[in-house]
């Protein structure tokens, strides 16, 4: 029963910022879904040509977020440093005014270190921001010698030029929410990113149609729409911390004044986690072109069960961002029993979601699969077969999918990005491609055969990752005596 009562009391604190940064996804997926509808609004060759021009803008921005991830990691354990020391301070009831001194001292360095995050944080940020922009228009430019059609490549330009802008603020708005999920203050990313939803639909009809004066931009306007929301959301999170009184002498957005010591150690900690999101998306990109070697049928199998598995991925990385913000404040605490409870309530919470999202699966196949096909068409009928028979594997898939996504976000927590990155190279690239491609061609599982590769690939890296946390908070506990046992002057 104590257990239980623990797992209680510890899922109630991990849901406490998991449920708000899962919600903020899963509006972020609304976003881009509204911008889909729109483009399919507007005819096929659109709907390809902004297709493709959002899935390099999301590579883009995704690579770029994962390169400012890990601010919200050092200002939960810094803001943890200056709590531990007031505690501290409190307990042993420091009242003389050379202790009071000492104190306001240590209050003052802990919100210095965080105020030089956050410049860094949008240092980083900028620099990233510009980069993909050139980028993007660069691989617009190119598109026709990636072999699409003339067209398609000349309208997906014309999107990437009025996508690229918005990656900069798109970047600043990731920075500065970092740092309110590291203080433990996210509330308004949700109400912000919610109305962002709302304004991005109403923008893209008055830019694609040129209603309430706007100019009529067609396809390009969902582009300058989107662009337009990011520079909105940004502006609106800064000016809610700005009206906080915890975050608003802590946010120094002036990135050109950043130290570059610590730019530099963002991005030490950052590219690794950047190119752990750039290897899984390369991971599933790489599977779905192996999906359409067997049809048009198995290809919109093939994307709708990623989809689904895209809805559910969100409540993941929502568990997998808390789960890593409250280990870097544990261990900045000093608390390597509670460390390691966060695993385990993490683990429990997505099995939990996993499982019942699952069971859905399995129990209504037709009502999960109907925004996708219709059944009482002929043309639908062979890709719901197949997507149908792919429900059973992705109810299981997605279990070790939100435990590799954890087990990235539990390694963050310990700083360590690196091992992170190499052990999702093994599993998706050395374990689970190689599987999916044998089971797919030479065994003759076909798409079935793709998924179950993809199965073992996620399952291997959850392992991997999760061992590798295990035994990293088991060495930290071997030498936290040894260090105490050190004589004060050695």
């Amino acid at each position: 029963m104590q257990q239980l009562a623990t797992l209680a009391r510890d899922s109630r604190a991990l849901a406490a910022l998991a449920v708000p940064l899962a919600l903020t996804q899963l509006a972020q997926v609304a976003l881009t879904t509204t911008d889909t509808v729109m483009m399919g609004a507007l005819g096929t060759e659109a709907l390809a040509s902004g297709g493709l021009a959002l899935v390099i803008f999301n590579q883009l921005r995704t690579m770029g977020v994962g390169l400012v991830t890990s601010v919200g990691n050092q200002v939960a354990a810094a803001a943890a440093r200056a709590e531990r020391a007031a505690a501290a301070d409190t307990r042993a009831g420091a009242d003389t005014r050379a202790e009071a001194d000492a104190r306001a001292e240590a209050d003052t360095g802990a919100g210095e270190e965080v105020r030089a995050l956050v410049r860094a944080a949008m240092a980083v940020a900028t620099l990233a921001g510009i980069a993909g922009a050139v980028l993007m228009v660069l691989i617009g430019q190119a598109a026709t010698l990636l072999g699409q059609d003339a067209a398609v490549a000349h309208r997906t330009q014309g999107m990437l030029a009025a996508l690229a802008p918005g990656l900069i603020p798109c970047l600043w708005f990731q920075a500065i929410r970092q740092f309110t999920v590291g203080m433990r203050r996210p509330q308004a990313l949700l109400r912000i990113t919610l109305a962002s939803v709302a304004v991005n639909a109403a923008l893209n009809w008055a830019f694609i149609h040129g209603t309430w004066g706007f100019p009529a931009l067609g396809l390009t306007g969902i582009g300058v729409a989107t662009s337009s929301v990011y520079l909105l959301t940004f502006l609106a999170l800064y000016g809610s911390a700005r009206r906080d009184p915890l975050l608003a002498p802590l946010l120094r957005p002036d990135f050109w004044r950043a130290d570059p010591p610590t730019v530099r150690r963002l991005l030490g900690l950052g590219t690794p986690i950047a190119a752990t999101y750039g290897s899984e998306a390369g991971f599933f990109s790489v599977t779905a072109l192996l999906a359409g070697s067997f049809g048009a049928a198995a290809l919109a199998a093939h994307t709708a069960v990623n989809q689904l598995i895209y809805i559910v991925f969100q409540v993941a990385v929502g568990l997998s961002h808390a789960a890593s913000l409250n280990v870097s404040r544990e261990l900045a605490l000093g608390d390597l029993a509670a460390a390691r409870r966060i695993r385990n309530t993490a683990l429990a919470c997505g099995a939990a979601v996993t499982s019942l999202v699952g069971l859905a699966y399995l129990a209504v196949p037709d009502l999960v699969l109907r925004p996708y096909f219709d059944p009482g068409s002929a043309a639908d009928l062979p890709g719901l077969r197949i997507a149908t028979g792919l429900l059973a594997v992705v109810a299981v898939l997605q279990l070790f999918d939100c435990a590799q996504n954890i087990g990235v976000g539990l390694l963050r927590g310990l700083d360590d990005t690196r091992s992170g990155f190499r052990i999702t190279l093994i599993g998706y690239w050395l374990v689970g491609l190689p599987a999916a491609w044998l089971l797919a061609y030479p065994l003759g599982g076909a798409t079935r055969g793709l998924w179950l590769g993809l199965l073992i690939g996620l399952a291997t890296t959850a392992v991997l990752l999760l061992r590798r946390y295990g035994r990293a908070l088991t060495a930290r506990q071997d030498a936290a005596p040894a260090a105490s046992a050190v004589p004060a002057g050695a």
